[in-house]
């Protein structure tokens, strides 16, 4: 695991600033060489949603969020890593999640992030109802098969 690397991990119902966030990660520190982050919005393709509504175990989502940022320690050397996940009714085009990885050299970065954003997509507990703007409810949203492809690649070989 990176040296003294502690990930911050956080679930909260109030929006986060990208910028700061960042910001927090890196400020002060010189022996920082690549920062990549990756921030999901809520996304309304068709028109239809007033909003998704998240929802999770307290505790439990914490704990398994802040086991995959450790294991993501454990496989790449970096400098940092923060994961942010709301919970609570999210309008369309409002902030989700964000990963911010930091590492001395790029590819660290790059992986370490995908590595948690594909674990968050695909196993993080939390579930996803829709609230249409007609006042129906779409119901709860499925895992897609395509975000449980993806996150079979970080598997380890047998």
């Amino acid at each position: 695991m990176s040296a003294a690397v502690v990930p911050t991990v956080r679930i909260q119902a109030q929006d986060f600033d990208v910028a700061a966030e960042i910001s927090r990660l890196t400020q002060g520190r010189a022996d920082i060489g690549a920062v990549v982050s990756f921030s999901g919005l809520c996304r309304d393709e068709q028109g239809a949603l007033s909003a998704l509504e998240l929802e999770h175990y307290p505790g439990m989502a914490e704990a398994e969020i802040s086991r995959i940022a450790t294991e993501a320690l454990q496989r790449w050397p970096l400098q940092g890593l923060t994961a942010i996940h709301r919970h609570g009714k999210i309008a369309p085009g409002e902030n989700i999640v964000l990963v911010v990885a930091a590492s001395v050299h790029r590819q660290a970065a790059f992986e370490a992030a995908n590595f948690l954003m594909d674990y968050l997509k695909s196993r993080a507990p939390f579930w996803k109802k829709e609230h249409r703007t007609d006042g129906s409810e779409g119901g709860w949203v499925e895992a897609k098969e395509a975000d449980a492809r993806a996150a079979q690649r970080w598997k380890p070989s047998e």
